[in-house]
């Protein structure tokens, strides 16, 4: 069993048996209004084998579709510090079948460096998530590529209010890795207690294509790589529940991005020869239970 899946477990159990914060607030309904005894039970083994497909994104042909995404912008730093200023178009590629997120090095506006992020227009609430995905050829320090996803209702409650659902990040000081994490009011790396994997040692994910997985019901978060039954972070859901410790029954959508710099991927420097750095995407697959 990964060290990182012992230690995440490890943290869950403690963050649910005691702190102030995952317990705080109005408390929640055991279970979602829509379930019923009718309805699968969410921990069977085969759960997940009725699951249909009820989005994607092949990124096939040679254009962006914008009916399925949007351009964020900016470089504010992104409450991260971050360097680059995500721009629209010039750093992103589709071709080949894949999705190609680029970082360069160049200077716009206040920023020296540019990339992308997009957000999905479609939300979800819910299912079987899988992102295939090469990471950055490793060149060296700065790079902090993502596959995650927010709560919908950021706009109104924020951050971290709105949850967020780490499906893969990675830092290029340390390569080699990746990891899984949760945040939300009761857990987040503000105040050093995000649920998080760790370090995950995955030693070809720069070189090869990897499946980045997440099971999510209203029961729990699970995260996989390349297959559902390798599990390296399995967080239950708090009880008592609340709003800040489990903002994950609400809607959440999707960001890819390459971030450059910043808290934790800029720890140790950004080195200037590692541009342009591209992160691609194969596929998004989003399954459901009906």
């Amino acid at each position: 069993m990964p060290k990182g899946y012992l230690v995440s477990v490890f943290m869950s159990l403690f963050l649910l048996g005691c702190g102030k914060d995952s317990t705080s607030g109005e408390e929640l309904p055991d279970v979602d209004s829509e379930t019923s005894p009718e309805l699968k039970d969410v921990f069977a083994p085969d759960y997940w084998d009725d699951a249909q497909l009820v989005w994607s994104d092949e990124f096939e042909g040679d254009e962006l579709s914008m009916e399925d995404w949007a351009f964020e912008t900016g470089s504010h730093g992104w409450g991260n510090n971050e360097l680059q200023n995500y721009v629209e178009n010039e750093n992103v590629e589709v071709s080949g079948g894949t999705l190609k997120i680029i970082a360069k090095k160049e200077g716009i506006e206040s920023s020296n460096y540019t990339s992308t992020r997009l957000n999905s227009k479609e939300t979800f609430r819910y299912g079987k998530i899988e992102i295939r995905a090469k990471l950055p050829d490793h060149k060296g320090n700065g790079l902090w590529p993502a596959l995650w996803m927010l709560g919908s209702n950021i706009e109104n409650v924020g951050w971290p209010a709105c949850g967020e659902i780490d499906i893969m990040e990675y830092v290029s000081f340390d390569p080699d890795k990746v990891h899984f994490s949760i945040h939300s009011q009761a857990n987040n790396h503000v105040n050093g207690t995000q649920i998080t994997s760790g370090p995950i040692d995955l030693k070809t994910i720069e070189e090869e294509f990897h499946i980045y997985g997440l099971l999510w019901t209203d029961r729990y978060l699970k995260f996989y790589i390349d297959n559902p039954e390798n599990v390296q972070l399995n967080f239950i859901r708090p009880s008592p529940t609340t709003a800040e410790n489990w903002p994950f029954n609400k809607p959440f959508y999707f960001l890819l991005n390459i971030a450059v710099g910043g808290n934790w991927g800029g720890l140790e420097g950004v080195d200037d020869t590692i541009f342009p750095a591209v992160m691609e995407v194969d596929y998004i697959r989003v399954y459901q239970v009906k």
